[in-house]
């Protein structure tokens, strides 16, 4: 049975929500939407029902600026917040060659130059870097389990002082490099990492697929993890899939596997 499910989630900086919204399963069918709530849950509006295939992740910039993964179009889009398209990276409807952008991307996001940074993904496993105009600067990674190789990287995420964050789902670990995709450091039993955000207070939110939510430092020291799967308030039916962390430090949580499913955790 097919059915709707939250992709991932991001919030702007006048706190309203963006949910990707994609059909499942995955990537047996395709077509999806982008849905945006306000802070308090009421739908405002939706767009792009007509304009992508699998929206897969969602980011938005300190600008307001809305970076779209669409995995099954081989494609990344940037948007205005007016929802005007601003820029297109890749070919719609044809992956790149073996090793080039894109083969079924995941996410995509800007390190604090405004560079863009793809993780790629379900088709292969690469992580590629442009500058903010959308030219290729470099690309790194390769199928297997060592430094530097990926079995899916499935987000990226980019540290004020651009270390760039890879979450290896099926190895089940982060692993973290410089802008050149020169190897740092990783960080075993991270189990099924799907999404990461880091916060305003510097700590790194990741959603597990298998675990709930991780919190840790940028050092890899975890320092909580909360919400298991299960049928009650505040726990997951699905899978955690993409994470938002917003300025008041209100989590956002968006599963797969369960329909309509977006939390809001409140920070207390």
């Amino acid at each position: 049975q097919k059915q709707c499910v939250a992709s991932d989630v991001a919030v702007d900086s006048k706190g309203r929500a963006y949910v990707a919204i994609r059909e499942w399963p995955y990537p047996d069918v395709t077509g999806g939407a982008v849905l945006v709530f306000d802070r308090d849950g009421k739908l405002l509006e939706t767009w792009g029902e007509d304009l992508y295939t699998t929206p897969h992740g969602i980011w938005i910039g300190p600008d307001d600026e809305i970076f779209m993964t669409d995995s099954a179009d081989h494609t990344v889009r940037k948007y205005a917040p007016s929802g005007e398209l601003l820029m297109t990276l890749g070919v719609r409807g044809r992956p790149g060659a073996p090793g080039a952008p894109f083969n079924r991307p995941t996410r995509a996001v800007l390190s604090s130059s405004g560079e863009i940074f793809v993780g790629d993904g379900y088709g292969q496993n690469r992580v590629h870097r442009f500058t903010a105009k959308g030219e290729h600067i470099t690309s790194w990674g390769e199928d297997g389990t060592g430094p530097g190789q990926f079995d899916l990287p499935h987000d990226v995420t980019v540290d004020a002082d651009d270390n760039v964050y890879v979450m290896d789902r099926e190895n089940n670990r982060c692993q973290v490099f410089d802008v050149n995709g020169a190897f740092i450091k990783e960080w075993p039993g991270v189990p099924g990492p799907n999404d990461a955000v880091i916060a305003d207070d510097g700590l790194l939110h990741i959603a597990t697929g298998h675990e709930g939510i991780h919190v840790m430092t940028l050092n890899g020291e975890l320092v909580g993890k909360w919400n298991q799967h299960g049928e009650g308030p505040g726990q997951f039916r699905g899978y955690p899939h993409g994470i938002w962390v917003d300025s008041a430090g209100d989590v956002y949580v968006a599963e797969v596997g369960a329909e309509n499913a977006v939390q809001k955790f409140a920070r207390v």
